[in-house]
């Protein structure tokens, strides 16, 4: 019996894949165990390899595995593809329909199940990925019926002789798969879960999650991978809090109409990838310069350009935090899990309020679509904060029609904040340098003022920010400091034992607040490391970059990997221990 083991199943895109893996995985989240999932797709509708890699296991996981103990094929290019991940033990299962051939020197164990056949005699090709999920439950040692409640949620809308016919293909494939291995099942069978009920979901969904549960009630946004499934969320969820989702023609629209409703009073926001960052800088400026709150989720991917839009980067670190032009205050949170990335949106709509400045709250692909094992939330911890906007306030009156100090100096650098309709509240708002009331300036001794002003309200946040960095440090001194940002963290802490175990003492911070950076609570870890290294999914070492203007050290080496894929434990700890 194993306690974990991990899953692929891969074909062309369009042919169920995701689906396959859907049902698998969620059937045996609902028996209680743990999951990651890792989902490698194709920049395009239909066709191109895609499979999708889900680990088990009756413990809680961190990352996906570096190796693989079953594969399951609808296709040659599968195999030849993937096979190099098998391990010595591993099993492939494979449509008969193809001919499925092992390269020359593998020793893999090949079982060919007839999926589409068997399906066809069903009725339909479509249930060859349910073939397949009853092959598999098999090699586990599940019954096929601990399906049932899984296939019953997504088919019984069209009817009870569709739930019957899943059912039975299910049993079809686990029968035949017996009968091919004629007593000599692969071992490979799971230990039994705790049975416990636990979420299991992708960061795109917690971040919609985190959004309704902050108060959100608009969303403005554009579909672009990877962040297409928090506008899907949106427009599942937000009509029944009586909000609404617009999709925009562009994301300029997008991020102009999200500062528009924040500055009418509704908790707002807009999400994307890079390339709709990039067109969303002039528009991040005019929040910075209005003092409107705004909240932007940026979801990673593979750049230039459209460069690869389906695969794993973290290159948008210094676009984030330095694409617009001139200087505003601005806010930079990264989560590192997909339970972080719930409440870190809470959060970030308080901070947009109380610092009445854009938040970018920024994932990665791995982060946004990879599928984890989420313990129940805490909505307790939910907490809504305003910061200086009293919609219950009585405004004093001003004299002579006074405008309202909107943009009053302050020695927090936070101004009183209205909304259109307020009583005595009138001021006025534009995107060029103004005065107190809002009204054009461009005297050299308010620019400063106002300046000084807008720049200083951020200087505490590190400070204040409940949690700048995730830390393991369990030693006063390192022989290696580990950081990184976003997804790295599961792999950082999957690598750190097996550092550990050759004799090397390490610690791991993961940055979750990247502007303003928490240079005070990183420099003390930093100086108690004999060598530090930055592990980051892009070329040019940004966070690494990042962390050097801040805190001016020399013991950073770059531990980089920009081709698509994310680092696996493995990876992490042969190059950590090449680097001691």
């Amino acid at each position: 019996m194993r306690n974990q083991l991990s899953w692929k199943v891969g074909g062309q895109q369009g042919e169920g894949i995701e689906s396959t893996g859907e049902i698998f995985a969620t059937a045996l989240n609902r028996l209680g165990y743990y999951l990651y999932g890792y989902r490698h797709f194709s920049s395009r509708i239909k066709g191109g390899h895609t499979n999708n890699k889900i680990r088990v296991s009756t413990t809680p996981l961190n990352s996906i595995s570096d190796d693989l103990d079953i594969l399951v094929a609808f296709d040659q290019e599968t195999i030849d593809v993937n096979i190099h991940e098998l391990r010595e033990e591993g099993v492939i299962i494979a449509d008969a329909k193809f001919n499925p051939v092992l390269p020359e020197g593998s020793v893999a164990r090949l079982f060919a199940v007839p999926f589409t056949e068997i399906a066809n005699d069903l009725g339909t090709s479509l249930m060859k990925n349910m073939v397949a999920v009853g092959a598999s439950s098999a090699i586990l040692g599940l019954e096929p019926d601990e399906y049932r409640e899984v296939v019953e949620e997504i088919f019984l809308k069209k009817g009870q002789s569709i739930v019957d016919k899943n059912m039975e293909a299910i049993h079809a494939g686990a029968a035949h798969f017996k009968e091919e291995a004629d007593g000599n099942l692969p071992n490979l069978q799971l230990e039994k879960a705790d049975g416990k009920k636990r979420m299991f979901m992708i960061g795109n969904d917690a971040i919609g999650m985190g959004a309704v549960a902050a108060g959100s009630r608009f969303m403005a946004a554009y579909p672009i991978t990877p962040a297409s499934e928090i506008m899907e969320y949106m427009i599942k969820k937000l009509p029944e809090f009586g909000g609404t989702v617009i999709q925009t023609e562009d994301e300029i629209a997008a991020c102009t109409m999200a500062i528009g409703a924040n500055y009418a009073g509704v908790r707002s926001f807009t999400a994307s990838a890079g390339p709709g960052l990039s067109l969303m800088a002039e528009a991040i400026g005019l929040s910075g310069m209005t003092e409107t709150p705004l909240v932007i989720m940026d979801t990673q991917r593979g750049g230039p350009s459209t460069g690869l839009p389906t695969k794993q980067e973290q290159s948008d670190l210094m676009a984030m935090i330095y694409s617009t032009h001139g200087d505003i205050p601005k806010i930079v949170i990264a989560p590192s899990s997909v339970e972080e990335a719930f409440y870190d949106t809470v959060e970030a709509f308080n901070l947009a309020e109380e610092y009445q400045c854009p938040v970018i709250l920024v994932t990665d692909l791995a982060l946004s679509l990879g599928k984890q094992t989420v313990e129940p939330l805490d909505f307790n911890r939910v907490e809504i904060r305003r910061g200086k906007l009293d919609l219950a306030a009585e405004l004093p009156e001003r004299e002579n029609s006074a405008y309202f100090k909107r943009y009053e100096v302050t020695e927090d650098g936070i101004s009183p904040r209205v909304i259109p309709g307020m009583k005595n509240g009138v001021h006025h708002v534009t995107g060029v340098e103004h005065d107190e009331t809002g009204k054009p300036s461009e005297s050299p001794e308010n620019r400063k003022a106002q300046m000084d002003k807008r720049m200083r309200k951020v200087n505490n946040l590190p400070k204040q920010f409940k949690d700048p960095l995730f830390v393991d440090a369990k030693h006063d001194e390192a022989d290696l400091l580990v950081i990184g940002v976003n997804s790295t963290r599961g792999t950082i802490q999957e690598a750190m034992p097996r550092l550990e175990a050759d004799g090397v003492k390490v610690n791991h911070a993961q940055v979750r607040l990247l502007h303003p950076f928490p240079a005070d609570e990183l420099k003390p870890l930093i100086d108690r490391a004999k060598k530090v290294v930055v592990v980051e999914n892009n070329a040019t070492a940004q966070l690494a970059t990042i962390i050097k203007m801040n805190i001016g050290t020399d013991k950073i080496q770059n531990l980089l990997k920009y081709d698509g894929n994310p680092f696996l434990p493995n990876e992490l700890h042969q190059s950590c221990k090449e680097l001691v």
